[in-house]
Order: structure tokens, then sequence, then C-alpha cells
């Protein structure tokens, strides 16, 4: 399998929404995909350049995608692992937001963000969300931005340690859905599980806790 390529920029091409170059390696040519984000970056043609490579074998081809970094070859092959993203898909997604935006969105569910890749509808941003949450997380670590970072996390206290992932994941997709942001959504969980309320481990209760601590944070 081929990993990582490195030479010459020979040529870059554009068909459709594919983007992508041809790199000439020790007098061998290789096109590869890329992100868009990446691909408006190259250089001019003739320059050195060496990518992070994930390769697809298909009986009736064989492709290569190219990243600059591995971080984002690895984070693309976990896109592609989710059931109904294909490559042209994720390429998408990392063709409109960075590497570290896009992990924030997932961890978020911030469906509105994600949904503004092309091809990625509602139902797909859903998936994305609750299959690569918690791996994403423990790859990556927190995302979110330091004014943020408080907001994010829910104390192990007054029954937030009974609150199963899934749980939490059902709770962030139905409020999104509803309009929320993800910062709101955090807070009203954080600001819920901090209560003296014994609301167990339903998300229904948790729900509708978190829309009535929203509709007085509006209000005030």
């Amino acid at each position: 399998m081929i990993g990582w390529l490195q030479g010459q920029l020979a040529d870059r091409w554009q068909q459709a929404s594919r983007c992508g170059l041809l790199l000439v390696c020790g007098g061998v040519g290789y096109e590869v995909q890329m992100p868009r984000r990446q691909w408006e970056r190259l250089g001019e043609i003739g320059s050195a350049l060496s990518l992070h490579i994930h390769q697809v074998i298909r009986e009736d081809a064989w492709t290569l995608y190219g990243f600059a970094s591995r971080a984002e070859r690895d984070l693309f092959r976990e896109l592609v692992a989710v059931s109904g993203v294909g490559p042209q898909m994720a390429l998408g997604l990392l063709g409109q937001l960075s590497c570290e935006e896009l992990v924030r969105a997932i961890v978020q569910a911030d469906l509105r963000l994600l949904t503004q890749a092309p091809g990625v509808g509602k139902r797909t941003a859903e998936r994305l969300a609750v299959e690569l949450r918690t791996r994403l997380q423990e790859r990556y670590g927190s995302t979110a931005n330091p004014d943020e970072t408080a907001d994010l996390a829910l104390p192990a206290s007054s029954g937030a340690e009974a609150l199963p992932g899934a749980v939490r994941d059902e709770l962030n997709l139905t409020l999104t859905a509803l309009g929320y942001e993800a910062l709101e959504i955090n807070r009203a969980l954080r600001a819920v599980a901090t209560t003296d309320q014994d609301l167990g481990p339903e998300a229904d209760a948790w729900l509708r806790e978190c829309l009535r601590w929203l509709s007085r944070s509006q209000a005030a």
C-alpha cells in the first residue's frame, strides 16, 4: 500500500467538484485527489511536494487521496469508516473545514456546520456525530476554544455520571434539531447536571429540564 509520496508537482486539475494533481516521483506520475482547501494552496508547477496518501483499491480502479498532514489523512480514514460517507463526501468535508474545525463540529454535534459541506445532509451529519464523537475526543482531545472549555465538560456530580454517552448524543441531536447552538446545549447540560434533581439515565427527563433551562436563559 502507498502511504506517502514525495516528488514534483507536474500538473493540477479539476473535474466538476473533484480536485487533484499529478505528482512525479522517480519518473512515475501519480494522479492524486485531494481536498479543495489544500488544492487551492498548491505551489507552482515543478515545485517539490510531499503528501500522506490513502489508497483505495477496487476491481475497476486504484485511487490515491493525498493530504498535507498525517492527521488529515487519519481523519479522512475515520470519516470514510462511517456508513454512508464515501471518499468524495469525506474530501468535501475536509475541503470545507479545517481539520480542527471539522473535529470540533463533530464532537459538538454542530449539524448546521457539517451540512455546509457538499453532499452532507442532516442524517449523515447526525451519523458522523453519533459514531465519531467519542473516538475523536479520545484521539484529538478537546478542540474547544479556551473560553468555552468550562462549558463543554459536564461535572461528575448530581447525576451527570449516570448519563450514558448514547443518551448524551441523543440529547445533543434533539436539541440541535430544535435550533439550539452547540454551546447553548453544553451549557444547558452542565447547568442541569449541577442541580439537586435525580433525573436518572433517561433522555426524556434530561431533555425536559434542558428545555426549561434554555427557555429561562433566553427570557433573561
